[in-house]
């Protein structure tokens, strides 16, 4: 209870920041997601077990989420955690969109610039080119979905993400919040659920290796990657983590079980002391 409360408080400061912090810190945020979608690319690139890639490349990504977590930025998927001031009435909905909105627009310029200054610095050309079609075959993969697959994926992802937002406040050093942070990031990318500012910067990358490394991939566009990837993955985002995360953990710890004979306060000691460990 003790961290959905610090939650309530997180969530009416991030919104009273300016337009243009919310911007800056939320480019600095996409920069460090797009650090680690290029370093998770570039360790499994020459691995040809595929499960074994996988793995890597969800091992290393999580250096991401930890420069977001200890270096100090906004990341739309886990600001979408503010639902719960809204909820708890300290803040207006067009407060909350706001914040989402100028977050997002600097995750969008953060990762789209590493995608831009990687592909330009010549990275793509590592291990022979193997590197480029492994970038563009990354963005081909998440424009082949469908709309309610790439949906669910993104639904999928933010469920982890914002529990290791959750999980990392309630540890009190920086080593423990490494270590609460890695665990559900390894696991989404693992699993190939689908964050939506990675894929930002996934997606810009993959557009952006075609035309210069000479790599095929018709069925990425522009088009298709804003509407087949980051509108529904977006969504699907908000859903797990402002829906599924946000209101159940508002819910369990904020709000008194209709009809539930114990007063509120007396409900909230009994959850608290169920859910020490």
């Amino acid at each position: 209870m003790e961290i959905a409360k610090n939650f309530v408080e997180i969530g009416l400061h991030k919104v009273r920041l300016s337009a243009f912090k919310m911007l800056v810190l939320g480019i600095f945020a996409g920069i460090y997601i797009g650090f680690a979608g290029i370093a998770s690319t570039t360790a499994s690139a020459t691995i040809e077990n595929p499960s074994v890639a996988r793995l890597l490349s969800a091992c290393v990504f999580p250096a991401g989420m930890a420069m977001v977590l200890i270096a100090g930025s906004e990341l739309f998927t886990g600001n979408n955690l503010i639902i719960i001031s809204l909820l708890e009435k300290k803040i207006k909905l067009t407060e909350m969109l706001k914040n989402w909105f100028f977050v997002f627009a600097g995750n969008f310029i953060g990762a789209s610039f590493v995608a831009v200054m990687v592909v330009y610095a010549g990275i793509p050309g590592l291990y022979d080119g193997r590197l480029a079609e492994k970038m563009v075959a990354a963005a081909l993969t998440r424009v082949n979905q469908t709309f309610p697959e790439a949906f669910a994926r993104g639904v999928l992802c933010n469920i982890l993400v914002c529990v290791a937002v959750w999980g990392a406040f309630a540890a009190k050093k920086v080593s423990g919040k490494l270590l609460m942070s890695f665990w559900p990031v390894m696991l989404f990318v693992l699993c190939g659920f689908e964050h939506s500012i990675a894929d930002i910067y996934f997606g810009v990358s993959g557009l952006l290796t075609m035309p210069k490394y000479g790599v095929s991939g018709d069925a990425l566009t522009l088009a298709s990657f804003l509407l087949k990837n980051l509108l529904p993955v977006t969504l699907g985002n908000i859903a797990g983590g402002a829906g599924i995360v946000g209101c159940g953990y508002w819910a369990m710890y904020l709000r008194h079980t209709p009809g539930y004979v114990q007063p509120i306060e007396q409900e909230q000691e009994e959850i608290d002391a169920a859910e020490e460990y």
